[in-house]
């Protein structure tokens, strides 16, 4: 491969993992609105015990000076394994301040406390046609057939 094909797949790609940032940001905030979130990993915890099946979508959130958060690195190892062996599409993500500024925007009132963990965030709805879902799916499942176990994205602040 030449210098400039390397360039050229390196643009692709960044071009994609943008288009697919977008396209999971308007999933979060339509689903926000439509009472299909479930926000924080002990909420998540409840409502994946409950009722996985009404879970289409959940979006593991850690910053790098996260990665060293023991706790939290457990909490994503329990949330992945319960997820793969429940057929639920996993997505990690990188920006939890975006995802704050994303979800709070929805609703400014929000006390801060009620949901302070952006940790987890769950998908739920699966009668929703939602085209930005089928996109991140797509994107996940392109990512796994590239030997990526669990997807990763990074949400870019603004």
């Amino acid at each position: 491969m030449i210098p400039e094909e390397s360039f050229g797949s390196d643009v692709m790609t960044t071009n994609r993992m943008h288009s697919v940032g977008l396209a999971l940001e308007e999933l979060l905030v339509t689903a926000e609105k439509q009472d299909c979130l479930t926000v924080g990993i002990y909420e998540s915890a409840k409502l994946l015990n409950a009722d996985p099946d009404s879970v289409v979508l959940c979006v593991l959130a850690a910053d790098v000076e996260e990665e060293d958060d023991v706790a939290l690195q457990i909490h994503f190892t329990l949330l992945q394994a319960f997820c793969c062996d429940n057929g639920i599409t996993i997505l990690r993500v990188s920006g939890v301040k975006r995802l704050q500024q994303l979800l709070r925007a929805e609703d400014a009132n929000r006390n801060l406390e009620e949901h302070g963990d952006y940790h987890c965030i769950l998908v739920t709805n699966p009668q929703a046609d939602h085209c930005r879902l089928q996109e991140v799916g797509t994107y996940c499942q392109e990512s796994r057939r590239m030997d990526q176990w669990i997807p990763e994205l990074a949400l870019q602040e603004r």
